[in-house]
């Protein structure tokens, strides 16, 4: 019998705060690119190295994220960084999927500009033996300065990269400005519906 290879698994995480095309088309990118077979977006409850990034509830933004990508089959969505709460270490949720996970490869996705910082991140040496790394950059642009992290496994992604972040998406509402060709449609109707952004200072 022929061996089955190893199914390719992305990981994109973020605070989805709200979910934006940057996160998108990033997440498409690295999957057209290395030919991924799954895509998984994974909200953190709180990410360590921002901590004020979070305004909304984990429910709203995970209904956010399910309203922009719902009827998308090649991604799909979990909740295990929500659910466990607190701060969200990468290296928790990647220990989670790599058990899910025993025989696959496994590759977690970043910008560019995150990679000076890896070495800031827990357990970075035990992270780069479970999992790869994607990191998306502008085509043409040099690699940023690159961490020397033992057994750390790169790949460079050339990506369609959105100058756009989700606190300016959160001034732009409280100010009532449109995040249409920001924000995909069905995640702006949520917005609106439960009036999210709009009190806070």
């Amino acid at each position: 019998m022929p061996t089955l290879r190893p199914v390719k698994i992305g990981l994109l995480g973020g605070s989805f705060d709200p979910v934006h095309f940057g996160h998108l088309l990033a997440a498409q990118d690295a999957y057209e690119q290395y030919q991924l077979d799954r895509l998984i977006l994974v909200p953190a409850a709180q990410a360590p190295l921002k901590p004020n990034d979070v305004q909304s509830c984990a429910e709203d933004r995970l209904a956010m994220l399910r309203s922009a990508v719902e009827w998308d089959r090649r991604f799909e969505i979990s909740d295990v960084e929500l659910r466990r709460g607190g701060v969200s270490y990468t290296v928790d949720s990647v220990r989670h999927f790599r058990a899910q996970f025993p025989h696959d490869d496994l590759y977690w996705i970043i910008g560019g500009d995150q990679l000076p910082k890896l070495g800031l991140w827990r357990e970075i040496e035990e992270l780069a033996r479970l999992v790869e790394f994607i990191f998306l950059e502008r085509p043409g642009f040099p690699v940023k300065a690159t961490p020397q992290i033992p057994g750390l496994r790169l790949h460079r992604c050339d990506g369609h990269l959105l100058a756009i972040s989700s606190t300016e998406l959160r001034d732009r509402t409280r100010r009532g400005l449109s995040l249409d060709y920001f924000v995909p449609h069905k995640a702006i109707v949520y917005i609106k519906e439960h009036r999210l952004y709009r009190d806070t200072a």
